[in-house]
């Protein structure tokens, strides 16, 4: 079996060093021998072990029975939200990682949210990266659509597609959310992200972007499946016909995905683990079969990548 992994994450050695230096999050020290990570409005996370060195990652790639895997920077960390001056070494050192990574990798670019511009867009794709990735939160509604559109328009004509990943958390949070309870954030405010991330592009985006492909992690947070509750108040009824919009599972198992696919059609199904943050005891694309996880990973995500797209 070949084919594509389309949301991973590698977090490489320059750019936590540059986090360690940092004293408030997102900040990382190294504690007993691992990467411990400050995140604003979370619990701190552990980095598995070997999480940022390419070939180990690449080895793992080959493992799983796939050609390529795309790798990200984690926007729950929050670094494209930085102001503008302390996010700029931490997206470089992203951007400088992604245009030396191994053949089994690419990576989905990182830009400052401070003050859009289109030319970072230009950038990182000009680096080698294969799309951008923007946190949910920062297209949450119509006034964080408009604000980023600039970019989404460079995206389209650059015929380049967009990621959209659960952002940082917008509150410091009680610590009964945030340390007794590590499942709190990702169980709620990263599905509500995206959930809220896909209606408003659905509404405010897509007319703007007839030819943006978009993939939707977490399966945009099952919103696809309220597509009969947006139309019911008169909303449009478009989202779930989006034939430019991808939905990779991680997180979820074979029923959501089920769900998921009997809304959107497994055509829009692309393969996307979240490794190495999840470790998913179920395999979501079990009660599909063989064959939707070959579309998946195969013709799906060729579409979804287009002419961004050059095999390994």
């Amino acid at each position: 079996m070949s084919g594509i992994d389309v949301h991973q994450h590698l977090w490489p050695e320059p750019l936590l060093e540059l986090l360690a230096a940092r004293t408030t999050p997102p900040c990382a020290r190294w504690d007993h021998g691992v990467w411990r990570v400050s995140i604003p409005g979370e619990h701190d996370f552990l980095l598995p072990p070997h999480s940022g060195e390419p070939e180990d990652r690449a080895q793992a790639v080959r493992d799983a029975g796939l050609h390529r895997a795309l790798v990200a920077l984690s926007s729950v960390w929050g670094i494209e939200s930085l102001p503008a001056s302390q996010a700029r070494p931490l997206l470089d050192a992203w951007t400088d990682a992604i245009a030396t990574l191994p053949d089994e990798l690419g990576g989905w670019g990182a830009v400052s949210l401070d003050q859009p511009d289109p030319a970072e867009v230009d950038h990182v794709l000009d680096a080698g990266a294969v799309g951008v990735c923007l946190p949910a939160s920062a297209l949450a509604d119509p006034v964080g659509v408009e604000r980023v559109l600039p970019l989404l328009e460079r995206l389209e004509s650059r015929l380049a597609p967009l990621f959209v990943h659960p952002g940082p958390a917008p509150w410091r949070g009680h610590p009964a959310a945030t340390v007794q309870a590590a499942w709190w954030l990702p169980t709620t405010r990263y599905v509500h992200d995206v959930h809220d991330a896909w209606h408003a592009f659905a509404a405010f985006g897509r007319p703007a972007l007839p030819r943006l492909r978009v993939v939707w992690s977490f399966l945009a947070g099952l919103a696809p499946l309220h597509a009969e509750r947006h139309a019911a108040p008169g909303g449009l009824a478009v989202g779930a016909t989006d034939p430019l919009s991808f939905y990779e599972p991680s997180s979820y198992g074979p029923r959501a995905l089920r769900q998921i696919a009997c809304a959107v059609g497994t055509g829009q199904l692309v393969h996307g683990t979240d490794a190495p943050v999840v470790q998913a005891d179920t395999d979501p694309w079990s009660g599909l079969g063989t064959d939707a996880l070959l579309l998946a990973r195969g013709d799906n995500a060729d579409r979804l990548l287009g002419t961004a797209w050059v095999a390994a």
